[in-house]
């Protein structure tokens, strides 16, 4: 991956704006690109000059569109805006989202039709540099007319409003600034508007969910093989052949991992003539259900691309006197997405619960409660119930909130999308997500152990070696939450899916080199 990202020039992509929320990559603007930027701030201040009435720049927002507003008062609007609309409640959001946020908006912001000033942009650009990174509620926005409410939030620090994280601390951002020498800014023209307009709380949260649900998903696969060993099921399931004739990539994708995780091992090939017909769905049908999650994410990665990439502000200035009132602000096209990947997240959840399930029930040589003496001690009865609350809870979480609108300003904004709400939803399944899936890694390491002398394939033996530095075999009962906390860090690092990789790639296993290559993230 390249230093440096060129804002308004490059293409923004999922695992781009990670590596610049992270620090990976620095954003920088080419002398193209703030050319644009100074030239559509220049349309804007020459609309004001003349007089031209135009929404936003000197008229009221929403219901006050018709309201006009004198050229001396213009600046004022901006800075009336941002306090106005900063009404957002509840706990913030992650400061790693709110920077994605300021990250998403610089990107469109400095496609140059926006009317921004360009020092207001490379104000943005240094916080995001500097982690001076805003304090933005997580409640408040109905997904239409833009974010407001917590790009409002997200934009107050910079006329020395609001609050920031700053050196590990939340402070009021004037304190922040001074502390750096650095000025609250004097708004012009149409710049709080372009700031609040957007869909960029949105979009940040998908960012998030999806690179997290990535990482969920070929998690699950790992697990599902290594529940799939410890009850001694069959790789036949995900023969290439049958899923030629039902050719959905996301199954094709996981059909072939499971196959390079299992046709090579000792417990999958000891047991040819065992006599079982056919496995319960849960195992059998992996390629199925993963595969279907599995499209529901690219899907909504297809579209938050674009979104990423777009110009979600109003009004868009094109040129001089050429602006356009419109609707690019509403959320809907993410909002729907976003509810169909919550309930393809929470069904990688619901059918990792049932596979706990079946590894306690004491079935194919395996102790009841994975646990030899089971009476005195209760074994792994109980993590069970933890996956079968989460899985319910995820269910209730399910509900579309792209199918709710609520009019809002006076009935000027008489459809919303809800989709802010769609993306908190989200992220809060894969966080009860990644603790199901903690839950299943925790039983099918154990049940791993009962069908010793006998191995499983290389890259599930170090998945399963890596699982026992964190956790060892229980023998009696423990407090098993401490463990299912140490098994869910490892899960949402990342370390998980990333020994499983390493591994492969040191036994020439080809779980990710396949022509379905495009649930990758880059």
């Amino acid at each position: 991956m390249k230093d440096e990202f060129r804002y308004g020039t490059d293409r923004l992509t999922i695992g781009l704006a990670m590596a610049l929320t992270q620090g990976k990559l620095r954003g920088t603007l080419s002398s193209k690109t703030r050319h644009k930027v100074d030239r559509s701030a220049a349309f804007v201040e020459d609309i004001v000059a003349q007089g031209d009435v135009v929404y936003g720049i000197n008229t009221g927002f929403g219901p006050l569109c018709d309201t006009i507003i004198s050229p001396e008062e213009t600046a004022n609007l901006q800075h009336n805006l941002l306090k106005s609309h900063a009404v957002g409640v509840g706990n913030p959001i992650p400061a790693s989202i709110a920077k994605t946020m300021m990250i998403i908006k610089v990107q469109a912001l400095a496609q140059g039709y926006s009317g921004i000033q360009l020092r207001t942009l490379e104000r943005i650009m240094w916080m995001t540099a500097q982690d001076i990174i805003p304090v933005v509620p997580a409640q408040g926005s109905v997904g239409a007319s833009g974010d407001l409410a917590p790009l409002a939030h997200l934009f107050l620090p910079l006329i020395g409003l609001g609050e920031v994280y700053y050196k590990g601390n939340i402070v009021p951002a004037e304190k922040a600034l001074a502390a750096e020498v650095m000025p609250p800014l004097q708004l012009g023209p149409k710049e709080g508007l372009a700031l609040i307009n957007g869909t960029q709380f949105i979009a940040a949260h998908a960012v998030h969910a999806l690179y997290r649900m990535h990482n969920a998903l070929d998690a699950a696969d790992v697990i599902g093989a290594m529940s799939l060993e410890g009850l001694m099921g069959s790789y036949k399931p995900f023969d290439a052949r049958l899923h030629e004739i039902r050719p959905f990539p996301g199954n094709q994708l996981v059909a072939h991992r499971l196959w390079e995780l299992l046709s090579k091992s000792e417990i999958a090939n000891s047991h040819p003539d065992c006599g079982r017909v056919q496995d319960p769905y849960s195992l059998r049908c992996m390629p199925q259900v993963h595969g279907a999650s599995r499209t529901a994410w690219r899907h909504l990665k297809e579209l938050t691309e674009i979104e990423i990439n777009a110009v979600t502000d109003n009004p868009i200035v094109l040129g001089p006197h050429d602006t356009i009132s419109g609707g690019n602000f509403h959320g809907q096209p993410l909002a729907i997405a976003l509810d169909y990947a919550t309930v393809g997240a929470a069904e990688l959840g619901n059918i990792s619960d049932r596979r706990s399930y079946l590894i306690i029930e004491g079935r194919y040589g395996l102790p009841k409660l994975l646990i030899q003496d089971a009476g005195l001690n209760s074994g792994f009865m109980i993590p069970q119930y933890t996956t079968a609350a989460l899985v319910s809870e995820n269910k209730t979480l399910c509900f579309p909130a792209s199918a709710d609108s609520i009019p809002t300003s006076l009935g000027q904004e008489d459809h919303v999308s809800m989709g802010s709400i769609s993306g908190r939803k989200l992220n809060q399944v894969i966080d009860n997500l990644e603790y199901i899936l903690a839950i299943e890694l925790l039983y099918a390491a154990q049940a791993l152990d009962f069908r010793r002398p006998l191995k499983s394939s290389e890259v599930l033996e170090a998945c399963h070696t890596l699982v026992r530095t964190e956790v060892p075999f229980a023998d009696k009962d423990r407090i098993f939450a401490y463990d299912i906390k140490k098994l869910q860090q490892l899960l949402s690092s990342g370390r998980f899916v990333h020994e499983a990789n390493q591994a492969a790639e040191t036994y020439d296993y080809h779980l990710n080199k396949t022509v379905y290559e495009p649930f990758g993230i880059s």
